[in-house]
């Protein structure tokens, strides 16, 4: 497995917005979108945003750099969100509960 860790930032006042438009919008497409079999998105604060995509493996990850390219200028246009760092690597260990199966929404309320 494979793993790429997104850093974003935006205004404060609009993170909330963009993440109730992702979650509304194509969080569930996400995963089928591009390529990956988990896609999680985690509130840093301060007006920044963290996401992790799960892929099978590294071929698939670089297979998904054009929808992610077109994802982010969408929320860029949108919402003035910018890609501020970006981290990949190989899954080293994974542990998962069953709740992790489960799809939340944003606000924490199962999808």
């Amino acid at each position: 497995m494979y793993a790429i860790v997104r850093h974003y930032r935006a205004h404060p006042d609009t993170i909330r917005k963009m993440v109730e438009h992702v979650d509304a919008q194509f969080a569930d497409r996400v995963p089928k979108q591009v390529g990956s079999v988990l896609y999680t998105a985690v509130g840093t604060g301060e007006g920044t945003v963290m996401t992790i995509t799960v892929f099978r493996d590294a071929e698939a990850a670089a297979a998904s750099e054009a929808a992610v390219t077109e994802l982010q200028r969408d929320l860029k246009e949108g919402f003035g969100v910018e890609e501020v760092a970006v981290q990949r690597g190989e899954v080293l260990i994974n542990r998962g509960d069953v709740a992790m199966a489960r799809p939340i929404g944003f606000g924490g309320a199962a999808a």
